[in-house]
């Protein structure tokens, strides 16, 4: 009688369960046509356990996607500059409850929207003003230009805000138009990280980009991550797709527009990296804001981050002024920390995970989450704009599934 093999578990994760998440992904999204190509990195207590990644970086040429691929990873970009901005609160030049006019002095008379559209705005002033904290919870009362149905929104379009302007450009155009709701009254996904970018800019006296390369990506060695990509790097760039109701179309080729130096530095969704690289940040975090020897930040200011900091303790549901344009997350049991999204009650999620995981992605299908409970962090890598949201919560629901043990640390649930 033969003896039965063992299955293959690395660090208390089933690799033969993360399989079946590959069959599922191949069979459910990419056989199907949805998706171009997908690569999933599973990191659990220092070790990558699983790496695999399939479909074709460029689908017309036959390309396959693999590893090295340099991904555009839009607004997973968003904690870059969070990071970059509490650097800059431990080097004593800001904190999170000062006025945003105080490093922007030409935001001192911003309104709240009471009427009128684009050259006829009517406001009145904030009941208080819009403080650091806000522009990196999106409760500042700005806007974006990818949100629809709100009363500022279409002046961000008709104006090219964040694609036609600079970023000195946006941020002056800004002080010109009201807010969209009262500071702190609201949660409502806006344009305030490439804000936060400017102040950045003002805060360190050298271009938020430098201070990005300088502070952050040389010293954790993530060298493939930048906000454009270099002429010998291009054969590792990839195009990028969108899902419409023909089907899925090419939106952006390789040789598009971030293979030139970008007309507007976007803190909130202009860097492209590798999973490769992005791993090096999630371990970072996962770490307290230390790798191999390099510290950039404490572990409370790292603890600071991701704890939700909405008013009241509320979750994005309770607080959200409108549906959620591009969505990075769910809503319910999900609060808001210092850039990113924060589990805060699974069972409301009605998803795996634990209480204070936290988590963040990007619009062209890209995704990553930090479980500080399992020691583990996932990340996801995509090239599809409006790709499904199931697929984050397939992915989360495979991982979990393929955990074997207990926490490293069990919570409590009293």
């Amino acid at each position: 009688m033969t003896t039965p093999e063992p299955p293959a578990v690395r660090q208390g994760v089933s690799l033969d369960r993360l399989a079946r998440w590959e069959t599922h992904l191949n069979t459910r999204y990419l056989q199907t046509g949805i998706l171009p190509n997908a690569l999933t990195l599973v990191y659990r207590r220092g070790e990558i356990v699983h790496q695999h990644a399939q479909g074709f970086a460029d689908v017309e040429a036959g390309v396959p996607l693999r590893d090295d691929h340099i991904f555009r990873i839009y607004s997973m970009t968003k904690p870059v500059t969070s990071l970059a901005f509490m650097m800059l609160v431990e080097d004593g030049l800001t904190a999170l409850s000062d006025p945003v006019s105080s490093v922007l002095p030409e935001w001192a008379n911003l309104g709240v929207w009471t009427g009128g559209t684009l050259g006829n705005f009517t406001g009145e002033p904030p009941r208080r003003p819009m403080q650091m904290v806000d522009l990196l919870r999106h409760t500042s009362g700005l806007s974006y230009h990818i949100q629809q149905g709100g009363h500022v929104d279409a002046a961000y379009r008709d104006l090219g805000l964040g694609v036609k302007t600079t970023l000195p450009e946006f941020v002056a155009a800004l002080a010109d138009l009201p807010l969209e709701h009262e500071p702190g009254e609201h949660w409502h996904y806006s344009a305030a990280t490439d804000v936060l970018g400017y102040v950045i800019e003002r805060l360190s006296g050298q271009p938020f980009e430098d201070f990005v390369q300088d502070r952050i990506l040389a010293p954790l060695g993530m060298t493939d991550t930048a906000f454009e990509v270099p002429a010998d790097k291009l054969g590792r760039f990839m195009p990028c797709y969108a899902l419409t109701p023909q089907g899925r179309v090419l939106f952006d080729p390789a040789a598009g527009r971030f293979a030139r130096p970008p007309h507007f530095v976007s803190g909130g969704g202009g860097l492209v990296s590798t999973a490769a690289d992005y791993l090096r940040l999630c371990r970072l975090f996962l770490r307290g804001g230390e790798l191999d020897g390099t510290r950039l930040i404490s572990p409370k200011t790292m603890e600071l981050m991701t704890r939700n900091h909405l008013p009241g303790g509320a979750d994005i549901a309770g607080m959200a002024l409108t549906p959620i344009a591009v969505s990075e997350t769910s809503a319910a049991g999900v609060g808001f920390g210092l850039g990113f999204a924060v589990t805060l009650d699974p069972v409301r999620t009605m998803r795996a995970g634990n209480a204070g995981d936290y988590s963040w992605g990007g619009a062209a299908g890209t995704y990553f989450w930090v479980d500080p409970v399992e020691d583990l962090t996932v990340i996801f890598m995509t090239q599809l704009l409006l790709s499904p949201d199931r697929v984050r919560d397939d992915l989360r629901t495979f991982v979990y599934a393929a955990l074997t043990d207990t926490p490293t640390t069990p919570r409590s649930l009293a």
